[in-house]
């Protein structure tokens, strides 16, 4: 009896979670995020720092990635307080890093160094800010207020194939657009990467 009991709340306790998912709110938060984070816009800095670097190993900057998005959805709140930072300053800072990407990309010049350690170079500034920037995380914090955490995490995870989809496709990318299109499209989005730096740090500043 107690078996059939524990079973028939087992059961109970699936379908409830089954419930909770709910379709629309996953798209709403798949479209959201990958409004933030841009992939499409990100490309020809993608290029540019997979030219410099040599190749951008797509797994590890996924991976990583995913585990800043989902470790800022569960403790990011609390670990920056623990560390005294609190999420304005986060903000900034990773403005900071997007504004010197955006120069790079408009005046020519290299800030970044190329990173003789590979895996150091796809974890920042790719994974970190470019992908999983202050915009990402702080926009993950604000949708735990209006949606259900099964559905954030779900379109966390719809994003994460994204990414690693447009990042496996760099090489085909590049030959697509060719050495002026590249040219072109990396001056408009080095001005529009300005552009959201300093969204972000007027934003933040008086926070």
């Amino acid at each position: 009896m107690d078996y059939w009991k524990s079973l028939s709340l087992h059961q109970i306790g699936v379908m409830d979670s089954l419930s909770i998912v709910s379709l629309s709110q996953v798209v709403t938060v798949s479209l959201t995020l990958f409004a933030v984070i841009d992939m499409l816009g990100s490309i020809p800095v993608l290029i540019a720092i997979k030219n410099k670097m040599g190749d951008i190993h797509a797994g590890m900057v996924t991976f990583v990635s995913g585990v800043l998005m989902y470790l800022f959805f569960l403790i990011g709140e609390s670990a920056l307080a623990f560390m005294g930072i609190d999420i304005a300053s986060f903000a900034i800072a990773g403005s900071i890093v997007i504004f010197i990407l955006g120069l790079e990309m408009v005046l020519g010049l290299e800030f970044f160094k190329s990173e003789a350690n590979l895996k150091s170079g796809n974890v920042v500034p790719i994974a970190f800010p470019i992908i999983a920037g202050s915009g990402t995380l702080t926009t993950i914090m604000s949708l735990k207020a209006n949606f259900h955490a099964y559905n954030i995490l779900l379109g966390i995870g719809v994003n994460l194939v994204v990414i690693f989809i447009v990042l496996r496709s760099l090489n085909f990318l590049e030959r697509l657009l060719g050495p002026s299109g590249i040219l072109v499209v990396r001056k408009f989005f080095g001005v529009i990467l300005l552009a959201i730096s300093v969204k972000i740090f007027k934003t933040n500043l008086f926070l």
